[in-house]
């Protein structure tokens, strides 16, 4: 830490912080409970990184997004993938203009900073390519010109882990482009009282837009900036490699478990995602911690598993948490 003014860093990180903070208190004058979801999701902004939410219908996920993207006054569109969505659907077209005898590229609703693509494993792979294109690329292509996506931009993705029928499960390719996968969960009692009378008081429910895009990309780079010792680095890239080498971290049995490991970009997601914790947490610097406060969201759509692990009624989430146990810190 010498060279990083680390006292310097932790009070910028408590001055900007205090937007954010606000931002999510403003979020819960709608949103009641899913403190998880909406953490995550403000992570993803803060980081650029793309986010799937999983859970059935009815639990505030297209409700969390649309408000959180009024208290930034970004730009929010909402596309309801199906089976006979269409890649021109979702990024625009040519449209002949007879007065110019030009072609001009009509937009589609990817074009903007926060895209809701709803049960997203409903659509066909040509859409899905069109979608991978532009999370990757953060660019799409319209005919024969590329066009540069907005900044920041989002895609928040939905699926339903119950209806499997009529779905194109996502490729490897587009679920490791995703920071989180987000297992969204049912309100708490007292959250589904809550919800219960609030009923017709949140269609009133003004939201405030607390933070300017301009100062959004400001906390990303203060994110970004944020310190990550050489020991918390090591840590990550041990966790990393357990899944894909587990024998030499004592979990040789997960070798005939675990089909396919994380990749590097599991790795800089980790990174990523544990600084936007440490942020939330008003701090300059990483801990273990916070990588362990993100781990289960950042590795549980990448590890894929074999049928053994199905005979043995194991998840990702248990692979994760005995990778934990077993990983020391700085070994």
């Amino acid at each position: 830490m010498a060279d990083i003014d680390v006292m310097a860093l932790n009070q910028k990180v408590k001055d900007q912080s205090v937007f954010i903070t606000a931002m999510m208190n403003e979020m819960n004058k709608v949103v009641v409970g899913q403190r998880d979801m909406i953490e995550g999701i403000v992570m993803g902004l803060l980081t650029g990184g793309h986010i799937l939410l999983e859970g059935v219908p009815g639990l505030a996920k297209t409700l969390t997004i649309a408000t959180l993207s009024k208290t930034i006054s970004l730009d929010f569109k909402r596309l309801q993938f199906t089976p006979d969505l269409l890649p021109t659907d979702l990024i625009g077209t040519m449209i002949f203009n007879p007065k110019s005898g030009e072609f001009t590229a009509k937009k589609g609703p990817i074009f903007s900073n926060i895209v809701l693509a709803d049960e997203i494993n409903r659509a066909p792979a040509k859409v899905q390519s069109a979608l991978l294109e532009a999370m990757a690329e953060k660019q799409v292509t319209i005919g024969d010109h590329s066009y540069k996506l907005d900044h920041p931009f989002l895609v928040l993705a939905t699926q339903n882990p119950l209806e499997q029928e009529g779905t194109y499960p996502l490729p490897e390719a587009q679920m490791d482009r995703f920071m989180f996968k987000i297992n969204v969960g049912y309100p708490t009692k007292s959250d589904e009282l809550e919800i219960i009378n609030r009923m017709g008081i949140n269609n009133r429910t003004e939201i405030q837009t607390i933070i300017s895009k301009e100062q959004l990309l400001q906390v990303s780079e203060t994110v970004d900036s944020i310190y990550v010792d050489q020991k918390v680095k090591n840590y990550i890239v041990d966790i990393v490699m357990a899944t894909r080498e587990p024998k030499l971290y004592g979990l040789g049995r997960f070798d005939k478990i675990i089909t396919v490991g994380g990749s590097p970009r599991a790795s800089i997601s980790l990174i990523r995602a544990s600084k936007a914790h440490a942020f939330l947490r008003g701090r300059g610097f990483v801990t273990t911690e916070d990588i362990k406060a993100v781990i289960y969201k950042v590795l549980r759509h990448r590890l894929i598993l074999s049928y053994e692990a199905e005979a043995e009624n194991l998840t990702t989430d248990d692979i994760i948490k005995e990778i934990i146990i077993a990983v020391e810190v700085g070994q």
